[in-house]
């Protein structure tokens, strides 16, 4: 069974990509207001009844209808409101992972978990340190969906079909994640040969601030964290060994410890079965810095 805890737009669309992928024949969706997860879950059904699918979503309030679950994923917490500052978001959405993950570690200590609330590898960290979990099986969605972003740039730019694009996004979910552009190939050849300078710049500048663009739009973004949670699930549950963009716990990679950060590495099964890591230059390891250095900052004013 796939859990799915936090039940609004992001939950939702991470319960309707998984169950149209078939990755599970049970999908759960948890949350603390009566009546979302139930109503959520009833107009899956009858969309997945008009596709002949056969997965059956549920809807509760109850952390103990988890139990049994191969995959957790927490999406509960606060967006960010007018006049609320990052600290603030921080602080609440801490203290509402720490709940949730002790509930975890109550009905489904089996599971593997996959943090996706924000500010994202800070929650990481602290699903990882409350759970207790080994550190295989925790892991934060942020560079899935800072690399979905970062590959429709490079389709809009070069014109080639989206299956042709190998790319990869590291460090923070945030201002300073690092879109490698020297590491990303359209058909088999290097960007940096494909398109200018100027034209890299752009693509690196825009993946890092069309999130905001897209909030002021519509409000919030949905469809891509969604699907970027299912694809992420979609590996664990077919064993697919495909390396992901995934925030996880390191221990000496790239030169740090006891931090939650994303890097690029090997999803299955058992969850991150091992972290690659990339010669970085001087200028894309001063980015991974700051970003190891603003998630550091943010637990250590969480804990003072």
């Amino acid at each position: 069974m796939i859990t799915i805890i936090g039940a609004g737009k992001v939950g939702g669309d991470a319960a309707l990509f998984s169950a149209l992928k078939r990755l599970d024949d049970q999908i759960l969706l948890l949350d603390i207001a009566e009546g979302l997860p139930q109503g959520e879950a009833m107009d899956l059904n009858h969309m997945l009844s008009e596709q002949g699918i056969d997965v059956e979503v549920k809807g509760s309030n109850n952390y103990e209808d988890m139990r049994g679950s191969n995959v957790v994923v927490v999406v509960a917490g606060s967006g960010r409101k007018p006049g609320m500052t990052r600290m603030d978001l921080l602080k609440i959405n801490a203290s509402v992972v720490t709940k949730v993950v002790d509930n975890i570690k109550k009905y489904a200590d089996d599971a593997l978990l996959i943090p996706v609330t924000n500010p994202l590898d800070p929650m990481a960290q602290i699903a990882f340190k409350t759970s207790g979990f080994e550190r295989n099986r925790v892991f934060g969605m942020g560079g899935m969906l800072d690399l979905s972003r970062f590959k429709q740039f490079i389709h809009e730019a070069t014109g080639k079909s989206r299956k042709e694009i190998d790319a990869i996004v590291i460090g923070e979910h945030g201002e300073n994640m690092l879109p490698l552009t020297r590491f990303a190939t359209v058909s088999g050849n290097p960007l940096p040969s494909i398109v200018s300078k100027e034209k890299l710049d752009e693509i690196f500048q825009d993946t890092k601030s069309v999130a905001a663009e897209v909030i002021k739009l519509k409000g919030a973004t949905v469809h891509a964290p969604g699907n970027a949670i299912s694809s992420i699930i979609e590996n664990v549950v077919k064993d697919k060994k495909q390396v992901m963009p995934v925030s996880t716990n390191l221990a000496g990679e790239y030169g740090y410890s006891d931090v939650s950060i994303g890097v690029p590495a090997v999803i299955g099964k058992n969850g991150v079965e091992k972290i690659n890591e990339l010669e970085l230059n001087d200028e894309e390891k001063e980015w991974f810095d700051k970003g190891v250095t603003s998630v550091k900052n943010a637990l250590g004013e969480i804990s003072s």
